[in-house]
């Protein structure tokens, strides 16, 4: 006799347009499956975060899309929910808003910290990222990524970094690109994220890594409250709030479910 059917869901996160944010499925297991299983289809509500070839520690769409999924289908009758993650316990929080209720999700991430990095490596990254100027270069102290920043907000929208360059860079995770965003354009910075080695050329919108650049921003900028846009193909926006003295991110974002369906096996 088969498995019985798990029943799954795509949400775009960080976005209120359907096809656009970053896209996740979400499956709500009523009975453990191994880990290959997992690999090849998403995630549980024990949560955890699969990409094409690996497990990640930390994913904040997929955790956006998970929560959007249960506070919508009813499963959950609260407006906060706690997960279990390799990151420690991540929760997410309704947000209502006057005229449209329930669209926003908040999520509370802890801050991903920064160390400097070898300068030496300057010229193979520039090399990488299509010879762009570096005004900065970090690394983050979780997954390993550079953490590079461009003279403008414009530079990183308008970059066509050389994807196997990336590939060849220093550091086991990807690579954070960021600028200061033009004045009038609403938003305070603006990233993108490039992880061919996780099997994702270009995130399309990443929360994680808006873990560590809420807090060089902050720093940067003077502020703690900071809206952020992702300028993948696909395109997010993140509201973030810094909290110092815990250390901790809050994100909040939008999401839409554009697909259901069952896995048959």
């Amino acid at each position: 006799m088969g498995k019985k059917p798990v029943k799954y869901c795509v949400v775009d996160a960080f976005t209120d347009s359907a096809f656009k944010g970053n896209p996740a499925a979400v499956c709500l297991l009523e009975e453990e499956r191994d880990d290959k299983w997992l690999q090849a289809v998403a995630t549980e509500f024990r949560l955890r975060w699969f990409t094409p070839v690996a497990e990640v520690r930390l994913c904040g769409h997929a955790t956006l899309a998970a929560s959007h999924f249960l506070f919508t289908s009813g499963l959950v009758n609260a407006n906060k929910i706690e997960f279990l993650t390799l990151s420690g316990v991540l929760t997410a929080k309704r947000v209502p808003e006057t005229e449209q209720p329930d669209s926003f999700v908040e999520l509370d991430f802890p801050v991903v910290p920064l160390t400097e990095f070898d300068t030496a490596e300057i010229p193979a990254i520039s090399k990488a990222l299509n010879g762009a100027s570096l005004i900065d270069l970090k690394k983050t102290t979780t997954e390993d990524d550079l953490f590079v920043v461009l003279p403008s907000g414009k530079a990183v929208a308008d970059l066509q970094p050389q994807i196997d360059e990336i590939r060849r860079c220093p550091g086991r995770g990807g690579v954070i690109v960021t600028g200061h965003a033009p004045s009038e354009s609403g938003l305070d910075f603006i990233s993108r994220y490039f992880c061919p080695k996780f099997g994702i050329n270009e995130d399309p919108v990443t929360g994680s890594a808006h873990c560590a650049l809420a807090a060089y921003w902050a720093k940067i900028l003077g502020k703690c409250d900071l809206v952020a846009y992702q300028a993948s193909p696909r395109g997010g926006i993140i509201k973030l709030h810094l909290d110092e003295n815990s250390q901790r991110v809050l994100l909040r974002g939008k999401a839409v479910t554009v697909m259901e369906g069952s896995i048959l096996v």
